[in-house]
C-alpha cells in the first residue's frame, strides 16, 4: 500500500516541475544569461580567442559540450525540481561582479575569469533556485575549465612534466635501438631538436585529460572515493598519454619531413584523448573484475 500511495505524489511532482518552465522563466534566463555575458565580455572574448588560437587552451572548445552531457545525464533529477525565482541568485552575480571590478583593479585575471563564471551561475539560481544547479553541481562545476590557468601555475606544472615526459621518451627509443639525445626537455634524433614544447605540451595535455577524466567520473556510476582517486591520478594518465603521442612524433621530425612531423603531431594531440578515455575505461573494469566496490550501493544516488 505504501509503494502504490507514492507513486502517484511522484508523478504529481514531474508535470509540476516541468510546467513552472513558462515562457517567461525562459526568457528570464536568457535575459540574465544576457547580461551576465555582457557585463563580463572582455573575459569572454579572451576565453573564446584563447580556445580559438591557443592550442594550449583548445580544451575549452569541450567545456560545453561536457557542461551539456552532465546537465542531460541529470534530466529525471531536474525534472522532479519545481524553479522558483531566488534572490539568491542576484547575490551571488553581485559577487562576481565585484570579483570582476577587483580582477581589473589589480591586474588579477584569475578574479575576472571567476567573476565571469559566478554571473552566470548567478544568473541561473535567480530563475531556477539553489536546489536546480545544486542538483547539477557537476555540470556547473565543469564551468570551472573555461578559466585560465594563471601563467605562473601552468609553468610549475608544465616544465616537470615536460622533462617527466622527455626522459622517459629518451629511454623508450633508446631501448627499441633508436640514438636519442635529451638536454631538459629537448630531444634530438639525427640531428634535428625536438622540444617536448612544440610537439607534445605537458600542460595542453594535462588540462584535456583532466576535462575528460572529470566527465568521465560524473557520467560513471561510482562512489565518492573512486572519483577523487580518478582525477588525482589523471596527471600520471597525462604522463603516460604525453610519452605514448611524443614517441611516434619525435620519430616522425627525425625521419620525416616538418610538414608531416606537424600534421602527425596535430592529428595525435585529439587521439591521445580518446586514448586517455580508453584508459580511464580500462581501468574501471579492471577495478570491477577485481571485485573492487567502485559503484555506489542501491540506496545511494549514482
Amino acid at each position: 500500500m505504501t509503494a502504490v500511495a507514492s507513486s502517484p505524489t511522484t508523478d504529481a511532482t514531474k508535470p509540476r516541475a516541468w510546467s513552472a518552465w513558462t515562457g517567461g522563466r525562459l526568457a528570464w534566463l536568457a535575459v540574465l544569461l544576457l547580461l551576465a555575458v555582457l557585463a563580463a565580455l572582455p573575459s569572454w572574448q579572451n576565453v573564446l580567442t584563447l580556445a580559438l588560437r591557443s592550442d594550449e587552451y583548445s580544451h575549452m572548445l569541450m567545456v560545453l559540450p561536457v557542461f551539456a552531457l552532465l546537465l542531460w545525464q541529470r534530466r529525471e533529477q531536474l525534472a522532479a525540481i519545481v524553479p522558483h525565482y531566488s534572490l539568491w541568485g542576484l547575490a551571488i552575480a553581485a559577487v562576481g561582479v565585484a570579483m570582476d571590478f577587483a580582477g581589473f583593479a589589480s591586474q588579477i585575471d584569475l578574479l575576472k575569469d571567476l567573476g565571469m563564471v559566478a554571473m552566470v551561475v548567478g544568473a541561473v539560481v535567480a530563475v531556477t533556485g539553489p536546489r536546480w544547479p545544486l542538483a547539477a553541481k557537476a555540470a556547473f562545476g565543469a564551468l570551472i575549465f573555461l578559466v585560465p590557468v594563471p601563467g605562473r601555475i601552468r609553468q610549475q606544472i608544465a616544465l616537470p612534466l615536460q622533462e617527466v615526459s622527455a626522459w622517459i621518451t629518451q629511454w623508450i627509443l633508446e631501448f627499441i635501438g633508436q640514438p636519442v639525445a635529451r638536454l631538459g626537455n629537448v630531444l634530438q634524433i639525427k640531428g634535428v631538436d625536438v622540444a617536448v614544447a612544440e610537439a607534445c605540451n605537458g600542460m595542453r595535455m594535462v588540462v584535456a585529460l583532466a576535462l575528460v577524466a572529470y566527465a568521465f567520473v560524473f557520467v560513471m556510476p561510482l562512489r565518492p572515493w573512486a572519483r577523487i582517486a580518478i582525477l588525482v591520478a589523471s596527471p600520471l594518465v597525462a604522463v603516460f598519454a604525453n610519452v605514448l603521442r611524443l614517441g611516434p612524433t619525435v620519430l616522425f621530425y627525425g625521419y620525416a619531413d616538418k610538414e608531416l612531423a606537424d600534421f602527425a603531431h596535430d592529428v595525435s594531440g585529439w587521439a591521445v584523448l580518446a586514448v586517455a578515455l580508453g584508459v580511464l575505461w580500462g581501468s574501471v573494469a579492471l577495478a570491477r573484475w577485481l571485485e573492487i566496490p567502485i559503484e555506489p550501493k542501491r540506496e545511494e544516488p549514482a
